[in-house]
């Protein structure tokens, strides 16, 4: 039997040449091309692919594929292709893969299922296709624009674009800075211009339509108030895009959010306006020097005299005590010349009207930034007033402490007025005694034999006598005499026991029972020992006239000495009537007295002196009757404190 196979070998060679341009058109494709079992087990790669990663197609088989994708990407890779397989859907990812020298390189890869005529999964199909660079562009974009969206957020920088009638683009900073939702879409151009200040509004609007009219970009500033009451200021800069024939295209605009930048400058302004008003109205002056410390800036006020007649001159060019006083000034200088910073720096110059002033100057270096000497700045001031005050005060001072000596040498005199009596006997006992030991040496002269021990001892009382006598008057005199304050370790006991003598006989005659209790070991106090004596003579004496009105048996005057944290304490106190309590109150008051023939200074004066020791005196009401003076004396310790 002959069969025709013409037929049969054209259609195979038609078969064949088919399969031929397939593969052609397989291998030309720019891509990597592959197709797997339903299962998703490899079966076919094109050349490109396998040239591409250097790999066999039986190395890809069994999950050999995993060597060929990025390790951070196989996981995301590997999920979402089993995925497809299992569901029958679409395969799309974007991966790493790696190629034959070891570079990854970004591909998408998408696949798609073959089904049969009863809908079965027959085959899978797939292309990769090289996105690197342009992954790697759309990455530095993104970069870029995070970059610039991160610079807008710092610097309060916003970006936008809009036509005549339209609102084209806002980034994110814009958004931000006018206080609208970016959810919300781009607002429209009058919900904007609502949020422009009232005050702003028709201002920025006119500049808007000018800039157009003239095709030319344009800034302004103005405020914009957000839906919560918060203000802020706002720095715009547009620049209007044109077509060839003149029509507006669009309008590119920044918009810089400057409010701490206004606040810090209105800030600045009101300083300023403080500095300036102050430097206006103050008794003070500014001033600057250059290097050579000559004026460089001085205000209106300085000196008294227009600020140019000093410029480019220095303050000693002026000054009138440069001879009287050099080491002040050579003081002076060496502080210049060290960089270091002066205070309160008074010296005598020529005021503008050239009669003398004395000014006091503060100041401190200024420095360059990199470290140069620029000169001095500081203050000045005419302290010429206070100077004349000051000498007035100490002459005024002197004057009172003169008078207050004379007071208290009057009060002295007077109060040993009062004590004729007690003076007298105290000078006649030593007197009378002296003349009753010169009788009985005459008559043991006149004894035969004359008895020369008995004269001997005679004259040694006369003498002894004589010295006592003297030591009474000694006394008196320096109480009575004007001397100069002194400051002497006193021991307290010993100078009242001498006012005890002093005062003995005025004792006795108004029957006045003295009684003391002067503590031992006592330390001595720092001061003038007749001052102090005058204190304690005033207080005895006022004790005695404060008990004439009671009886003679109660009359008794306790004086007592101990020492405490205060110093050294001394009391007097007698059995007298008292105070009321309006007596005690005024007690130490000038001119106030309960004698109708006191002065009513002598407690006033022996106050003044205890606290100018450092002291304390007051007075406290006895209980049933009488009167407690107290003071207190700081004490010299043996530490020296």
């Amino acid at each position: 039997m002959n069969v025709d196979v013409d037929e049969l070998k054209c259609a195979e060679e038609g078969l064949r040449e088919s399969e031929y341009k397939l593969r052609q058109l397989i291998e030309t494709v720019p891509g990597l091309l592959w197709s797997a079992d339903p299962a998703g087990e490899p079966t076919q790669f094109n050349q490109r692919l396998l040239d591409y990663c250097g790999m066999r197609l039986e190395d890809f088989q069994h999950g050999g594929w995993e060597t060929f994708l990025h390790p951070a990407d196989f996981p995301e890779t590997a999920k979402a292709f089993y995925q497809a397989i299992q569901t029958g859907t679409s395969y799309e990812a974007v991966h790493r893969l790696r190629r034959s020298d070891g570079e990854y390189r970004w591909h998408h890869a998408r696949g798609e299922p073959l089904h049969d005529r009863e809908g079965r999964i027959i085959q899978w199909y797939g292309l990769s296709v090289d996105i690197d660079e342009g992954k790697k562009t759309e990455d530095r974009l993104r970069r870029s624009e995070a970059h610039l969206a991160e610079a807008q957020r710092l610097s309060h920088t916003g970006a936008s674009a809009y036509d005549a009638t339209t609102i084209l683009y806002w980034s994110e900073e814009t958004y931000r800075i006018f206080g609208f939702d970016p959810r919300d879409g781009l607002p429209s151009r009058e919900a904007v211009w609502q949020r422009i200040h009232s005050d702003d509004r028709n201002r920025v609007r006119a500049e808007v339509e000018h800039a157009q009219n003239d095709k030319g970009g344009f800034s302004s500033e103005f405020k914009i108030v957000l839906p919560d009451g918060t203000v802020k200021y706002i720095e715009s800069i547009r620049q209007p895009v044109f077509s060839t024939n003149g029509g507006l295209v669009e309008v590119v605009a920044t918009q810089i959010d400057v409010t701490e930048r206004w606040r810090a400058e209105e800030a600045l302004r009101e300083s300023e306006a403080r500095f300036r008003d102050y430097a206006e109205t103050a008794s003070d002056w500014l001033w600057e020097v250059g290097p050579d410390y000559k004026f460089t800036l001085l205000t209106e006020n300085a000196f008294g005299a227009p600020a140019a007649n000093r410029l480019g001159t220095a303050c000693w060019d002026h000054a009138l005590d440069l001879e009287t006083e050099p080491e002040k000034w050579r003081l002076m200088l060496e502080t210049l010349d060290s960089r270091k910073p002066f205070r309160d720096f008074v010296y005598r110059g020529l005021s503008g009207n050239g009669s003398p002033m004395y000014v006091r100057a503060s100041g401190k270096p200024v420095f360059h930034a990199n470290g140069e000497f620029r000169g001095y700045r500081g203050t000045g001031t005419d302290i010429t007033a206070l100077r004349t005050v000051e000498t007035e005060a100490r002459e005024n001072e002197w004057r009172y402490r003169e008078s207050q000596l004379e007071l208290a040498h009057t009060n002295r005199v007077a109060t040993l007025g009062q004590l004729t009596s007690s003076i007298a006997h105290e000078v006649n006992q030593p007197i009378t005694a002296a003349v009753t030991y010169a009788l009985a040496a005459r008559r043991w002269l006149s004894a035969q034999p004359p008895n020369l021990r008995e004269v001997d001892d005679a004259l040694s009382l006369i003498v002894k006598e004589g010295n006592r006598a003297g030591e009474v008057v000694g006394r008196i005199r320096a109480l009575v005499k004007k001397m100069p304050v002194r400051k002497d370790a006193v021991a307290i006991n010993d100078a009242i026991l001498e006012v005890i003598a002093l005062t003995q006989t005025e004792a006795v005659n108004n029957s006045v029972s003295v009684r003391t209790q002067l503590a031992e070991g006592l330390p001595r106090v720092q001061g003038d020992r007749v001052q102090l004596q005058q204190v304690l003579l005033n207080l005895i004496i006022n004790a005695i006239d404060a008990m004439r009105d009671v009886g003679e048996e109660e009359r008794e005057l306790l004086i007592s000495t101990r020492d405490g944290p205060d110093g050294v304490s001394v009391e007097v106190r007698d059995s007298g009537q008292g105070f009321a309590p309006a007596a005690l109150e005024r007690v130490f008051e000038p001119f106030y007295t309960t004698k109708p023939e006191g002065m009513g200074m002598g407690l006033s004066i022996c106050r003044s002196i205890i606290e100018a020791h450092g002291g304390r005196l007051w007075a406290i009401p006895c209980e049933p009757q009488g009167a407690l003076f107290q003071f207190t004396i700081p004490a010299t310790r043996a530490d020296g404190s």
